[in-house]
């Protein structure tokens, strides 16, 4: 919570803490775990016993603060919501971590750390020069520039950069994502001598994927690849699978290019060959940190760390832009002005891409963390298994018996969502709280905790 308030938040704060259901309110929030936008819910719920009928417990929300029933909004973006977005990326730390040192709770084998595997990360190629910090330490403008400078990933000469290519890579990135993955398993069975079939037969691509946008605005991948057996991670993958192999193939199979955007006749544009850029970097990922490679913790902190991010790393929106003016409202600076200005001007030409309903993430319109069937497991199992934990605490609370002999039967509405803003900077210092706590638990853990897990572990 800020230092000073405005008076008008203030006003509702002393509202809202003096309302007698004042405790019955905070409760929620924190069940929530201090959500930033919680969503209202009306209705009830009866459990009833299977034999007899018997009501065993009833919820109504009249019952409730206000009325309604607060649950997290479920938002994966930091600028959103931290803490549904803390969770989220608990979820993705885990999912990561899973395929990479096995878990049993996830029916996968810790034999998976035997298997090849890469940490990967394919790039956007140039649509022309920007301010960086090359090794060197002098950008092409003469300048040292600082770590934390604006300029950088912004255009050295506005006028001739590609901002139309920029936007139509971010748009067909999910597309060339399907088609190296394709392509990537006809390298591999082409360097082990083996025909497509025969590589169905013997063996299996996984992966874990996170996007991430560049400072220019430009997407770009990172992922885990392994090769398992034929039937995913219980399978023992063939003798020829090797590090070297994957690695070869990757590379090779990142060299092609992939999709071609034809356009209208009559548009002032060029047919386009998107491809991936020239800075591919493929490592290995080992068990034990040597300082010199990858490890599994990192790589599964990293994927977590960027799976609560989007496109309002690059200074444009978090959410859909109605009209250009909102630029102006919103001081996006210039550099993402001009990627959203191209999706406006190429919505027309190119209407099957969706660009201006995708301006704001800079015409990207993928999933920021997806992952192959046989990878690990799944969000939704992840989620399922915290709400059976929940409902199993409720029931021993309320004294019910077990679940297989009884009935729930319930009704809910959708009645809102939000704080009042009173409602939101108690909010905030309840997720405050947790945080502090959260974070006084793990450094009380800290002598025994070694895996790493950046905050996501256990």
């Amino acid at each position: 919570m800020p230092d000073t308030l405005d008076p008008i938040v203030l006003g509702d704060i002393l509202r809202v803490a003096s309302a007698p259901d004042f405790d019955g309110w905070r409760e929620q929030i924190r069940r929530t775990g201090g959500c930033a936008n919680p969503v209202h819910l009306t209705g009830w719920s009866i459990t009833r016993d299977k034999a007899t009928g018997a009501v065993l417990h009833h919820t109504d929300t009249g019952d409730q603060p206000g009325g309604r029933l607060r649950i997290a909004c479920g938002n994966r973006r930091a600028s959103r919501c931290e803490p549904c977005a803390y969770l989220y990326a608990g979820d993705a730390y885990h999912l990561i971590r899973a395929g990479l040192t096995g878990d049993d709770r996830m029916n996968i084998p810790d034999a998976v750390r035997t298997r090849p595997r890469v940490f990967t990360t394919l790039t956007a190629p140039s649509f022309g020069p920007v301010h960086n910090r090359p090794d060197s330490g002098r950008c092409r403008c003469k300048t040292r520039h600082r770590e934390s400078d604006p300029l950088l990933g912004t255009a050295l000469d506005p006028d001739s950069y590609d901002y139309a290519g920029a936007v139509l890579f971010n748009n067909h990135a999910g597309q060339l994502w399907h088609r190296f993955t394709n392509r990537l398993r006809r390298e591999i069975a082409s360097a082990a001598g083996l025909t497509q079939k025969e590589f169905k037969q013997t063996a299996r691509l996984s992966f874990g994927k996170v996007a991430e946008f560049q400072k220019r605005g430009a997407i770009h991948f990172h992922a885990v690849i392994r090769i398992d057996g034929p039937h995913g991670p219980n399978t023992t993958p063939p003798t020829w699978a090797t590090l070297e192999l994957l690695t070869d193939s990757i590379r090779a199979a990142a060299a092609h290019p992939y999709v071609t955007v034809p356009v209208l006749a009559a548009a002032d544009q060029p047919d386009r060959v998107l491809r991936w850029g020239s800075q591919l970097d493929v490592r290995p990922i080992t068990a034990i940190d040597n300082g010199a490679e990858l490890t599994e913790q990192a790589v599964a902190s990293y994927v977590a760390k960027y799976a609560t991010k989007a496109a309002e790393t690059t200074g444009t929106l978090d959410r859909r832009i109605g009209e250009l003016a909102e630029l102006d409202r919103a001081q996006v600076p210039d550099h993402a002005r001009r990627l959203i200005r191209a999706c406006w001007d190429l919505d027309e030409i190119y209407p099957e891409c969706k660009l201006w309903a995708w301006a704001h993430m800079l015409g990207f319109r993928g999933h920021f963390l997806t992952k192959s069937r046989a990878y690990s497991s799944t969000f939704t199992a992840r989620r399922q298994v915290r709400a059976d934990y929940r409902a199993t605490q409720q029931r021993e609370a309320l004294g019910l018996p077990d679940p297989d002999t009884t009935l729930v039967l319930a009704h809910w509405q959708y009645a809102g969502s939000g704080h009042t803003p009173g409602e939101s900077a108690l909010a905030e210092s309840i997720a405050d709280e947790i945080r502090t706590n959260r974070e006084t638990a793990r450094e009380g853990r800290a002598d025994l905790d070694t895996s790493g897990s950046g905050g996501w572990g256990g």
